[in-house]
């Protein structure tokens, strides 16, 4: 499912359904830079996190939402009607390469009452055509055409928490195991 950007009225860029998290390809950061990544991404170092995949930190914009079935979509949208969150917070990165390729990344932190309803709601956002959470509007995503498609997605749940991360290019011709490892590393973040 393709969605592009025009959804500001629902708060934001839609995030592609789901997919499968960060694999190796032929392209992207070798293992050991993707895991050094994630190591500095869960203490919260997001711009050393993306240096380790070779990207440098061009545009970062974070918010916090206390209600998350407005800024969602599809069957994610209904899931919130049926058991609203605690509490939601976005955050859209935009890195460069320095050559010229541009990746943006959105990600979504929901804390939901229970564990259980997190493992539900992950199960639901990993599903390709399930719908999922809006990523932060922004002039540079309009601006440069940005589509989520849930090409290149990861998500993991801790207790209460799902993070939900999704890359793809705003510029130029950034690799696609550049955009997965982004992903992958992105998802590590903590709550901002």
């Amino acid at each position: 499912m393709a969605v592009v950007i025009g959804a500001a009225a629902a708060g934001g860029t839609a995030l592609g359904a789901g997919g499968a998290a960060s694999v190796e390809s032929g392209g992207g950061s070798s293992l050991k830079a993707r895991d050094s990544g994630k190591e500095s991404a869960r203490k919260g170092k997001h711009e050393d996190a993306m240096k380790r995949l070779g990207l440098k930190t061009i545009k970062k914009v974070a918010k916090r939402e206390l209600k998350c079935a407005p800024y969602a979509f599809g069957q994610v949208q209904q899931f919130f009607v049926r058991h609203p969150c605690k509490s939601l917070s976005r955050m859209l990165l935009a890195v460069g390469d320095g050559g010229g390729n541009t990746v943006v990344v959105t990600i979504a932190w929901v804390r939901m009452p229970k564990a259980a309803q997190a493992r539900d709601l992950r199960d639901l956002a990993d599903r390709d055509g399930s719908g999922n959470i809006y990523a932060l509007p922004d002039a540079l995503l309009k601006g440069a055409g940005v589509r989520f498609t849930g090409d290149h997605y990861a998500s993991r749940r801790d207790g209460a928490l799902v993070v939900i991360a999704e890359a793809t290019s705003g510029g130029g011709h950034p690799d696609p195991g550049v955009l997965e490892d982004a992903a992958d590393v992105a998802a590590q973040f903590p709550v901002p």
